[in-house]
């Protein structure tokens, strides 16, 4: 049987000592990352020390703790290692995680029920290129996945105001930009991520905009 850790203790975050070899980076944007897992989540994963309290696993956890003000973290403490053990479990710990792989439909269905219950999936440590292609796994040839009721597109299609276009993942809108009701209509109970303006200065429509411009020159 392999030596199985059988309890968890708490130590001082201060007389716990980093390996001065470790080859792991740890950015103040991920180290922010494990620092707001662990506000979200709670300290779920134990710093891996030695009998002598030096880390073997978990300095980015520490690193968080820091950043947190916490006085204390969990450990569990490897004291069956030899010296090499305790070096190369340093470089697995890191390593062994990183040959694992995703199943992408699963996981791009996953965050995306996570995203429709309003989840902050910053905390999940995925950046935002990688959530668009995640996403874009849930579409096939420009058609979404999920089933639609898409009425049958007319021979001469003519759209009016209030109409919506469904193209893939997007939606546009046949409507007056300067009108709420057209943004209820499109968003329904969503908020938008981004909006891109481009305002009229000076443009003349059937020479409102203008005329009100010069008025205020004047």
């Amino acid at each position: 049987m392999p030596k199985m850790a059988d309890h968890i203790e708490m130590r001082s975050v201060e007389e716990l000592i980093p390996y001065s070899k470790n080859a792991r980076i740890h950015s103040e944007n991920q180290v922010a990352q494990i620092a707001n897992s662990i506000i979200e989540f709670g300290f779920t994963n134990p710093v891996l020390i030695d009998g002598a309290k030096g880390i073997i696993a978990g300095h980015g956890r520490l690193m968080a703790a820091k950043k947190l003000n916490l006085s204390q973290v969990p450990v569990v403490i490897l004291d069956h290692l030899s010296e090499a053990q305790k070096r190369a479990y340093i470089i697995a710990d890191n390593k062994l995680a990183e040959n694992a792989g995703w199943d992408e439909e699963i996981l791009a269905n996953e965050l995306h029920d996570l995203k429709e219950e309003n989840f902050d999936l910053d905390l999940i440590g995925f950046e935002d290129q990688e959530l668009e292609k995640l996403f874009a796994n849930l579409y096939e040839d420009g058609e979404q996945k999920e089933e639609e009721n898409l009425p049958e597109l007319e021979e001469n299609p003519i759209s009016k105001s209030g109409d919506i276009w469904l193209l893939g993942d997007h939606k546009l809108i046949c409507g007056d930009s300067c009108k709420i009701e057209t943004y209820q209509l499109l968003l329904e109970n969503e908020l938008a991520d981004m909006t891109f303006t481009d305002p009229p200065y000076n443009v003349d429509y059937g020479n409102t905009m203008k005329d009100n411009l010069i008025g205020k020159k004047n």
